[in-house]
């Protein structure tokens, strides 16, 4: 008879817990951030690498003879550094 009780007793606490609604978050409202990052023209309007199209948000750049280059990955911009000459005349 103890036991039952005690697991009456158990199971009601555990329902109460559960039953108790989550806390509401408040969230921020994101305020806006200027971003330091500039567009940049490149030179090349595909890789020269692998063809795909340059994006003026590229990360993968090159300055070669005054001029900037985009690429799609580190692999495309490492190979036009073996050779610039050899892309940029294409």
């Amino acid at each position: 008879m103890k036991s039952k009780l005690v697991l009456t007793s158990f199971l009601a606490v555990s329902l109460m817990a559960c039953a108790q609604e989550t806390p509401k978050i408040k969230h921020k409202k994101p305020t806006s951030v200027k971003s330091n990052t500039k567009t940049v023209k490149f030179a090349n309007a595909v890789d020269p690498i692998c063809h795909m199209p340059t994006e003026p948000d590229m990360k993968d750049t090159e300055v070669y003879k005054n001029k900037t280059y985009g690429f799609c990955s580190v692999y495309c911009k490492d190979e036009f550094k073996k050779n610039p000459e050899k892309y940029v005349q294409k």
